[in-house]
């Protein structure tokens, strides 16, 4: 019996272990609709979908945009309003009535994974914070009604403001004037293993302080280090700075085990005429910089190797925002779905017009070229329909196919759309879902140019910033690699383990 018993607390460990080794940092994308002119979100759905973005957060519980989602695979994080905060908190039948009507008819359907109950109430200039911790336990207690509090996590989000300090990172501390709802807060969420959402934007804090660090640092292009002189660490980039000073400021508390997951960050494209920082180079710099950044599961100084969850903010720019020029322009698409500057998901680089069937990255290792074509075998209407959509929303430059143009003749729609989709295709980080276009766009090995037409290809050894991705995507096949082992020699672990239980 004792022997048993033990083998499976150990086998059950490793489980536990294997589960989080092989679980990576992720990026997601906040989709506002604070607005009067954004496509319907179905086809936000559409959109999300061909850039191969599987994680949204939503502010509210939108049923349309609840639909939208549904078998998407996105995992959406929905919101309760601040608005709503005193009536989940004084009665649990609001709450049940809520998650009834709103929640369960879309769900599995739509994979809902977190509700964030409040955001950044300590900014509001309404009373909400008592409110938040009783509401999100009304929320619990109504999920556990329907077996779904293990799989759908409650937390509130909040503004950096919430701290006093904040640098270095290792004096990081909340404001003692939030103390009576930190704690019952912080507690809620080690109690049920949820994290610490925050909204951090390196923007605000170089724009309102540039004494304060550099925009090179602000953007993740810092060539010197920033140190923190009472632990000593590195830090190359004001995110992690930022991060690691809501860390401290939880341990300082006692609070060591609670996560830390960015559900806002982002930069403007566009700003007033004092907000110089805000320009399309320096949005996609950031933003770029952010992801590759993310998905190399790097973590921070303080916690290396730490999983990071982070929500770019925003899918679209809002018109209706009030405030300064930039606070309308955080959007990755405009409203007709075209990008405000281009961001590969992936992480893989910029993208060059080379003409060669093999790239060597920058560790020597040749990789062979694909490109992007269009299916003989798709309808003619569901081709035309694809470069429809490759020509105008997804921001092609189909010029090339217009007549007279390099690439006009054969003039047949097989021709014409193979051309925008490989352009797509390249621009868009070659991966497999941006060659689908509703499986009517096929990779090729062989280069489908001709005469004078010649299709683009996505270069990795051109650029500064393409080398980086070479190195960047060799360090994740590495800790992929890594992780496969790991994982591997766990499970042959766990199943001995098993297998001598049985027996």
């Amino acid at each position: 019996m004792g022997r048993g018993f033990f083998r499976l607390l150990f086998a059950t460990s490793l489980l536990l272990i294997l589960l989080d080794v092989c679980w990576g940092s992720t990026i997601g994308i906040c989709y506002g609709r604070n607005a009067d002119d954004l496509p319907t979100p179905d086809k936000a759905a559409q959109l999300v979908q061909l850039h191969n973005i599987k994680y949204v957060r939503i502010y509210d519980s939108n049923i349309q945009v609840l639909k939208a989602f549904a078998n998407t695979g996105v995992e959406l994080m929905v919101g309760v309003p601040n608005s709503d905060l005193l009536a989940f908190s004084q009665f649990q039948s609001n709450a049940d009535t809520w998650l009834k009507n709103s929640i369960l008819p879309y769900y599995p359907a739509t994979k809902i994974t977190y509700i964030t109950v409040g955001a950044e109430v300590t900014e509001s200039s309404s009373n909400f914070s008592a409110q938040v911790v009783p509401a999100m336990r009304n929320v619990l207690t109504a999920l556990k009604k329907v077996g779904l509090s293990k799989k759908i996590k409650l937390s509130s989000t909040h503004s950096l403001g919430v701290l006093s300090r904040s640098f270095p990172p290792s004096a990081g501390a909340f404001n003692s004037s939030h103390a009576s709802f930190l704690k019952p807060l912080l507690e809620y969420l080690a109690e049920n293993q949820s994290p610490f959402m925050v909204d951090i934007y390196p923007y605000y804090a170089y724009r309102d302080s540039p004494s304060n660090g550099t925009l090179d640092y602000a953007l993740f292009e810092a060539s010197s280090e920033v140190i923190d002189p009472n632990t000593g660490l590195l830090y190359t980039n004001m995110l992690d700075a930022q991060i690691d000073a809501i860390y401290y400021a939880l341990m300082a508390l006692n609070f060591k085990t609670i996560k830390v997951m960015v559900t806002e960050t982002g930069w403007p494209a566009k700003g007033s005429p004092k907000e110089t920082a805000a320009t399309p180079d320096n949005a996609q710099t950031y933003n770029t910089n952010l992801i590759r950044h993310v998905i190399n599961d790097t973590g921070t100084p303080a916690k290396p190797g730490e999983r990071l969850d982070v929500y770019i903010f925003s899918l679209f720019n809002e018109n209706r925002k009030p405030g300064l020029e930039s606070e309308r322009n955080w959007g990755l698409f405009y409203p007709d779905q075209t990008s405000v500057y281009n961001l590969d998901f992936t992480g893989k680089g910029s993208v060059d017009m080379t003409t060669g069937t093999n790239v060597t990255s920058s560790n020597g290792t040749t990789t062979t070229t694909t490109w992007c074509i269009a299916s003989s075998k798709a309808s003619e209407l569901d081709l035309q329909n694809a470069l429809d959509w490759a020509c105008g929303p997804g921001n092609v430059d189909c010029r090339a196919i217009q007549p007279s143009q390099p690439c006009f003749e054969p003039d047949n729609t097989v021709a014409h759309a193979s051309f925008a989709f490989n352009t797509y295709y390249q621009q868009n980080g070659a991966t497999d879902i941006a060659c689908s276009f509703g499986g009517t766009g096929i990779k090729v090995d062989k280069n489908p140019s001709y005469d004078n037409c010649i299709y683009m290809t996505t270069g990795s050894n051109k650029t500064v910033s393409s080398n980086t991705t070479a190195i960047s995507s060799t360090s994740s096949s590495t800790r992929n690699g890594v992780q496969a082992w790991i994982f591997s020699c766990l499970l042959v672990t766990l199943m001995s383990f098993l297998s001598a239980e049985t027996r």
